[in-house]
């Protein structure tokens, strides 16, 4: 197919079967990773550099709404994936965050910040990734342990920082909610108190944090059921450089999408450890891989699918599978035998978005319950129009059209960019026959 148009011109991707992908691709910077790194190297009201910061549409939106509250945002022209964090020399009042921040759902990272700097911070409600009720009570929950006062209306909502001083605050969450710990750490910080969390997400999203954390001298211990955080007995003088980790979520639908193709190809720049989960139904499914300490290897000459049912069940218990990595190995996994069972309770509305676009292409897949579907493989797709209606349907998409019959039209483009910069480009680096296209 034709050479790529650039990509802001671009509003569809066109995907046909090809041959296996190949190579050799690097993934970008974890945009889960980045957006609560951004918002705490915010909270410490001092000098921070990022590195290796994805320059995806979310990323570019968080720094942007930084920049609205006060904060100096740059990034050296040479080198896009780097950005400096400066506070503003003086606080300016300020009144709220225009609706911009209503198009991602991580402008809820910011409250902290925002706190720190004007001791008030004002939202519209998160927007972001329609995929179900992810209601920010537990968000609220925490700030009311910190004695800050919380008011909604049809809009959004306002925090206003209470009168803490000193001593501990102790709370336990209901659930593993990695919003609502990266809340509680950064709300932490922003007061200066220590921290004692009972049941907290250890996803590596928030283990980066705590790590950026410990290089500045706060004392953090992550344990299954109690997460402590303590402020430093002494400011670290140099100014912080922070690496996001490679995004571990483009590293699975890549491996899914060399995978699906019989391709064999390394993935570099992501810690194996954090895919562990998904490299386990990759060998339950029959898909041969090797890692390293930052690469994975998918073997695809070497498939020999088992027949074994997979159940890929989504939860935030540590070690297991991530939720984001559901959406692309259901689309692998329609191509594999067995009688396969997916769960995603953490977004209720995922399937709903997913499932009704894998029918468009061909699929045969029941729907259990609204969080819950069983298929039978293999089964055979055929090109067909289909949109991405949140950042990983778009990236399941891209894996299935890989293997469909004809072409596949994937609208929605704007979506996939929220969470992957170029993931096209990196499919086609593989020698995917993708393009973008103007209709």
């Amino acid at each position: 197919m034709s050479t790529p148009v650039p990509t802001l011109s671009a509003q569809v991707i066109a995907i046909r079967p090809g041959r296996p992908l190949s190579g050799s691709v690097a993934v970008d910077g974890s945009k889960n990773a980045a957006l609560p790194l951004v918002a705490a190297a915010a909270t410490l009201l001092r000098p921070v550099r990022l590195d290796n910061v994805p320059v995806s549409s979310d990323v570019r939106t968080l720094l942007s709404l930084l920049h609205e509250a006060g904060w100096n945002t740059a990034r050296p022209i040479d080198d896009a994936h780097t950005a400096l964090i400066l506070p503003a020399d003086a606080a300016q009042p300020l009144d709220g965050l225009s609706e911009r921040a209503s198009r991602i759902r991580a402008s809820y990272y910011l409250v902290p910040a925002l706190l720190a700097l004007h001791g008030r911070a004002r939202l519209p409600w998160p927007g972001g990734c329609r995929i179900g009720d992810r209601g920010m009570e537990q968000h609220f929950k925490v700030y009311e342990s910190f004695g800050d006062r919380v008011r909604v209306d049809d809009h959004g909502y306002v925090v206003e920082a209470g009168r803490l001083v000193g001593g501990t605050v102790s709370l336990a969450l209901p659930f593993r909610s990695r919003g609502a710990t990266i809340a509680a750490v950064l709300r932490a910080v922003a007061a200066k108190v220590p921290l004692r969390l009972g049941q907290p997400n250890l996803s590596p999203e928030v283990l980066c944090v705590l790590t950026a954390l410990t290089a500045v001298g706060y004392a953090c211990r992550a344990a299954d059921r109690v997460l402590t955080l303590a402020p430093p007995s002494s400011e670290v003088a140099e100014s912080p450089v922070w690496r996001m980790p490679g995004d571990k979520i483009e590293a699975g639908t890549l491996a899914c999408a060399v995978a699906a193709t019989g391709g064999t190809a390394r993935i570099t720049g992501v810690h194996s450890p954090d895919i562990a989960p998904l490299i386990a139904a990759l060998h339950r499914l029959g898909i041969p891989t090797s890692e390293e300490t930052e690469a994975l290897t998918i073997q695809g000459q070497d498939i020999q699918p088992t027949g074994r049912p997979l159940r890929a069940l989504a939860s935030l218990a540590p070690g297991s599978l991530d939720a984001d990595f559901e959406p692309p190995l259901l689309a692998l996994a329609l191509g594999f035998p067995g009688t396969h069972l997916f769960s995603d309770p953490i977004n209720p509305g995922r399937h709903g978005n997913l499932l009704p676009q894998l029918v468009r292409l061909g699929a045969v897949i029941t729907e259990v319950s609204s969080t819950e579907c069983r298929f039978v493989g293999p089964q055979r797709l055929s090109g067909a129009g289909v949109e991405a209606t949140d950042i990983r349907t778009g990236s399941a998409l891209a894996v299935a059209g890989l293997t469909a019959r004809g072409v596949t039209t994937l609208g929605g483009v704007d979506q996939l960019r929220r969470g992957h910069a170029d993931l096209p480009g990196k499919l086609l680096s593989l020698g995917a026959d993708i393009c973008e296209v103007t209709p």
